[in-house]
């Protein structure tokens, strides 16, 4: 399983995947910086990535038209980098070894707690 983190993210994401032994990369180190959402999506489904964003709206409206893919990773606050590389954590240990194919996981906050919520996407 691998990740692209979109350019709303830090790239620091990248650094936590591979720690945790998953392979990675950000948008901007792929020269799609700018680019627009579509274009994102094209790239994660070409390649097999799971998506990493917090651009909840937009990616959900894009990946309901699609009927196969690797898997989208919602981080739902938009937080500073020290908070994004906590709530990322959590998702990779939410993870674990598992296949995200046609899922999405929408990570939150309660209060401090860090809470993972995850559902088929599109609906099988």
């Amino acid at each position: 399983m691998k990740f692209l983190i979109d350019e709303c993210l830090h790239t620091s994401l990248v650094g936590l995947a591979h720690e945790a032994g998953f392979a990675a990369s950000h948008v901007t180190f792929l020269g799609l910086a700018g680019v627009g959402d579509r274009q994102i999506i094209a790239t994660a489904i070409r390649d097999e990535y799971a998506l990493v964003t917090n651009d909840r709206a937009d990616f959900l409206a894009l990946y309901r038209q699609r009927e196969l893919h690797a898997g989208l990773i919602i981080l739902v606050p938009n937080v500073a980098p020290a908070r994004q590389r906590d709530l990322f954590q959590a998702v990779l240990v939410h993870i674990g070894e598992r296949i995200l194919v046609n899922t999405v996981i929408e990570v939150g906050q309660r209060g401090l707690k860090i809470v993972c919520s995850e559902y088929s996407f599109p609906d099988p």
